[in-house]
């Protein structure tokens, strides 16, 4: 019989070393190893001995498309890609309190009237679920409950006659298996209660849904290789103070990655919002400077938020760059070409930029508007209501093109927009729904901006 043997595994990024240190040189974590004894591996020579051969075939064949199932929350199903497939892996991040037991015992209560649905918790007791389906107004559905954290009794169940054909686990961190010496939640036992699970659900059909914790930085916790093992990961993002929530699909293989659902909680559990650009432009003030709506896309879903920008001048020797829901690099590159090429002084002002809504917007098609609300916020002129700004800025100053173009532009036309700020090479589109002003660099942003507050200024105060 092999000895067992002794390893420190990181559980921040799951590096395993001989020996204890207080910094982990894999991810340069502090006090993160964590010590674990493990089986002597056998020699590879005898581990690959006795193995079958493989047969390849071609890439030409009749494929079958996934079977679905439709859970009712079509904010869910967009986000997965047309409905839940049987034998699926499906993960859940997201902050403690954002709703993802909420989401899923919705979730379970509406698959309950098609298939059969297993909620297990390891996190709480059978009453406190039962406490929060009264709240959601679910305690009819035929979801059943259980409360475990043994891996191997969640097997058993899965093995017998009453098998169910979605098995929801809430959450992988409570989970162990006993054949292993570590504390549940480490990264040995997270990766192989995941193992353990993901190949007994796919071999029996039954569709998987695991919830995962995430860490300080917004990660899923443990092993990145639980990612890796399962089909499709999602993560729940929003502010606990805010009533929106957004269902990010960070990897599919089922569907589009990328794509959004957006929800919004109230008093009996989370809604859909089938149209949220409309919803985040709600409480918009037309009349303010530094406020300018950007059309974005999420996935293959066209969103308008708006974008807020406060340039105010700072005391401090280190001025401020304070950025909610948009990468602050950019934000300081963006300041640095408007600085240079249009000859702005923006060294010595705090700066302050926010997306409303609580959405994280990623993509560089956002250059534009947040330069467009960087100088309104200068210049005291707000840009007019009823214009949408997209396009990505270059270092040289130039405006740069951007894709889907005619979706942005058509989501726009229907919330009532009548202008679009646009690069010059998309001014030649055949029948825009918009009026189209392009730009060729951010230096005819600067003047379009100063040409509106020309045009908002008196008379009288221009001669004086």
């Amino acid at each position: 019989m092999a000895k067992p043997k002794t390893q420190f595994v990181c559980q921040s990024c799951g590096s395993s070393f001989n020996k204890w240190s207080g910094k982990c040189d894999g991810c340069h974590e502090w006090n993160t190893l964590v010590e674990e004894t493990t089986s002597a591996a056998t020699p590879t020579s005898n581990r690959l001995r006795g193995g079958r051969k493989i047969s390849f075939t071609g890439l030409k064949g009749e494929t079958k498309s996934p079977p679905r199932v439709h859970s009712g929350i079509k904010e869910f199903d967009r986000v997965c890609g047309g409905g839940v497939v049987r034998g699926s892996a499906i993960l859940i991040g997201g902050n403690p309190g954002i709703g993802k037991s909420t989401l899923l015992l919705q979730l379970a209560a509406n698959l309950s009237e098609t298939m059969k649905v297993g909620y297990v918790s390891g996190e709480e007791a059978i009453e406190q679920i039962r406490l929060r389906a009264e709240r959601l107004d679910v305690t009819e559905a035929k979801a059943e409950l259980a409360s475990s954290t043994n891996v191997r009794d969640v097997l058993a169940t899965l093995e017998g006659p009453e098998s169910p054909d979605l098995l929801i686990i809430d959450s992988i961190q409570t989970m162990y298996i006993d054949t292993l010496d570590s504390a549940p939640g480490t990264v040995a036992q997270v990766r192989a209660s995941a193992a353990e699970l993901i190949h007994t659900c796919k071999k029996k059909g039954v569709c998987l849904i695991l919830v995962g914790h995430v860490t300080k930085e917004g990660m899923i916790a443990g092993p990145k290789v639980l990612e890796h093992m399962v089909d499709t990961v999602l993560y729940f993002e929003g502010e606990k103070s805010h009533q929106f929530r957004i269902l990010r699909a960070v990897k599919n293989r089922f569907g589009p990655a990328n794509e959004i659902g957006v929800f919004e909680m109230v008093e009996k559990g989370l809604a859909e919002v089938t149209n949220p650009s409309a919803l985040f432009l709600s409480e918009r003030d037309t009349d303010v400077s530094g406020a300018c709506v950007f059309a974005g896309m999420e996935g293959s879903r066209p969103v308008l938020v708006e974008l807020q920008t406060l340039v105010a001048p700072s005391p401090l020797g280190t001025p401020r760059r304070t950025v909610v829901g948009w990468d602050q690099a950019r934000l300081s590159m963006i300041v640095a070409v408007l600085e240079t090429r249009c000859g702005m002084q923006l060294a010595g002002n705090d700066i302050f930029l926010n997306v409303a809504g609580g959405l994280k917007i990623s993509e560089p098609a956002a250059d534009l508007a947040v330069a467009a609300s960087l100088i309104s916020s200068v210049l005291g002129t707000p840009l007019p209501n009823d214009m949408v700004v997209m396009g990505e800025i270059g270092l040289s100053g130039e405006i740069r093109s951007v894709g889907q173009i005619d979706v942005r532009l058509k989501e726009a036309a229907k919330l009532g927009f009548k202008k679009a700020l646009v690069p010059q090479k998309l001014a030649k589109l055949n029948n825009p729904p918009l009026e189209i002003i392009p730009l060729r660099e951010c230096y005819d942003l600067l003047q379009y901006g100063r040409s509106l507050k020309q045009q908002s200024t008196p008379k009288e105060t221009l001669i004086a």
